[in-house]
């Protein structure tokens, strides 16, 4: 499950830029150029490892995601397991990526944990521009085109149930909060099964270097998100 995305090496878990880049297009449509192997700044998505998370320790009911670094290419990762039953991603130096606080009961269900994993990721890969775009726009702000910028801050969700599970997420609110040349932009989702609702959570964006906003500007950002989309699935 998920295992062409990373490698494991003795008690590390290692991602290239390539695998990572794989995930974030094929997996979550997601075609940000951080995440392109030759990218300046390139980052592993963080979706790639909330998906590690739940193959090596399972789904629980309740999870919170918090992302306190960006992970660069052949970063060995250790993904740990606290006394308390709070889960770590850390490297050899004990630098931090993750964290994760979870409750409740557990599955480790390998078809449940996929289902999960790819409709979150599918929906998560959809915040630019479907979800960021409407938001700026409404409040005359957008990220430098130059040199966008949108870290993920943290998510987390409470589900009733884990039986019986195909899920299917769908976007029920979002805000942006404008902080001078930032702002935090928050995305809320129900979550449903065979039409019937079985949680909900939220996720939130830190959106940097704002300006004002330039419809010319993002129209080519945009443009440029579906030739990129379009060039990886004529590949």
């Amino acid at each position: 499950m998920f295992k062409d995305f990373y490698a494991q090496r003795g008690e590390y878990v290692v991602i290239s830029a390539e695998q990572a880049s794989r995930f974030a297009k094929g997996v979550a449509g997601d075609y940000n150029p951080i995440h392109n192997p030759d990218a300046r700044r390139f980052c592993v998505p963080g979706d790639l490892l909330f998906t590690l998370v739940l193959v090596k320790f399972g789904l629980s009911r309740q999870m919170e995601f918090r992302f306190t670094n960006m992970v660069g290419a052949d970063t060995p990762l250790k993904f740990s397991e606290e006394a308390n039953g709070d889960l770590l991603v850390c490297d050899e130096g004990g630098k931090c990526y993750l964290q994760v606080t979870r409750g409740g009961e557990i599955t480790h269900d390998e078809a449940a944990i996929e289902a999960f994993a790819r409709c979150y990721v599918a929906f998560s890969g959809k915040n630019f521009p479907h979800y960021l775009k409407p938001l700026m726009e409404q409040h005359g702000v957008m990220f430098n085109p130059k040199r966008p910028l949108v870290i993920y801050d943290s998510m987390g969700f409470s589900l009733e149930r884990l039986d019986g599970f195909s899920p299917n997420l769908a976007l029920t609110s979002s805000s942006l909060e404008v902080q001078g040349k930032r702002a935090d932009a928050l995305l809320e989702f129900s979550i449903e099964s065979a039409g019937e609702a079985v949680g909900v959570g939220s996720k939130k964006l830190v959106v940097s270097g704002l300006c004002e906003y330039d419809a010319t500007e993002m129209a080519a950002i945009v443009d440029e998100f579906y030739r990129l989309k379009a060039a990886y699935e004529a590949a």
